[in-house]
C-alpha cells in the first residue's frame, strides 16, 4: 500500500481549457458538457444565460470557467442519460470566457421551474478560474420571479442590500429572451458566494 499523501491545494488554470472545455477551446477531445444545455426540443421557454465574470477594477476575466446544474422547467433534475436523449436536456452545462471576443460566457438553455414549493426557479453556478484555489458556488435567480424570490429560504438568507447580486436580469432582442448576470469577484458589488 502507498504511503502517499494528499498534495496541496494548487490554482486550477489554465489547464481547465483542456481538461473541461476542449471542444469550446478547439481541442481535439468531446467535451462531457458544453455551453448548449438544452436543444429545441426541451421543454419550456428557451433562453440564453449571458454574462461576465469581472475583476475588482471592474475588468472581465479571460480564463474563467462557468458550470451550471438546473431543473428542467417543471423542476425535475435529469437523472440518466437517457433522460437526455428522450428530452434534448440536459440539466448540466459548461463555458469557459477565454472564446468569445468580450470575455462573456454564453449558454443556451431553458428557464428552470422551482425544484420545491417555497424556492424559486434558479440556477446553481460553480465558477473556477486561475487564482482561485477553491472553486466558488453561487446562485443565479430571475428578476421576473419576484414574488418567487422572495419567499425562497435561501435568499431570504442573504442580506437584503446584497440580494441584487444573485439576480439575472431578463432582456428581450429580437423575440430572443436572454438573462444578464455579471459575477464581480470583489468591490462594492461583489457577487455573494455560498458556503456550500
Amino acid at each position: 500500500m502507498s504511503e502517499y499523501k494528499q498534495t496541496p491545494s494548487q490554482t486550477v488554470g489554465p489547464y481547465f481549457a483542456y481538461g473541461l472545455s476542449p471542444e469550446q477551446y478547439l481541442y481535439d477531445f468531446k467535451s462531457a458538457f458544453t455551453p448548449v444545455v438544452a436543444t429545441e426540443r426541451a421543454e419550456g421557454e428557451a433562453i440564453r444565460l449571458i454574462g461576465q465574470v469581472l475583476d475588482g477594477a471592474g475588468n472581465p476575466i479571460n480564463d474563467a470557467l462557468i458550470e451550471i446544474v438546473q431543473a428542467d422547467a417543471h423542476g425535475r433534475y435529469v437523472q440518466s442519460a437517457d433522460d437526455i436523449a428522450r428530452t434534448g436536456f440536459a440539466g448540466a452545462g459548461r463555458c469557459g470566457t477565454g472564446t468569445d471576443p468580450e470575455n462573456r460566457f454564453i449558454i443556451e438553455t431553458i428557464k428552470p421551474g422551482a425544484v420545491a414549493p417555497g424556492e424559486a426557479p434558479r440556477i446553481d453556478v460553480i465558477l473556477t478560474m486561475r487564482g482561485l484555489l477553491n472553486h466558488l458556488f453561487t446562485r443565479i435567480y430571475f428578476d421576473d420571479e419576484a414574488a418567487a424570490n422572495a419567499l425562497d429560504p435561501v435568499l431570504r438568507q442573504v442580506p437584503a442590500e446584497r440580494r441584487h447580486t444573485l439576480v439575472a436580469r431578463r432582456e428581450v432582442s429580437g423575440g430572443r429572451v436572454s438573462y444578464r448576470f455579471d459575477i464581480r469577484m470583489q468591490g462594492d458589488e461583489e457577487t455573494v458566494f455560498l458556503d456550500l
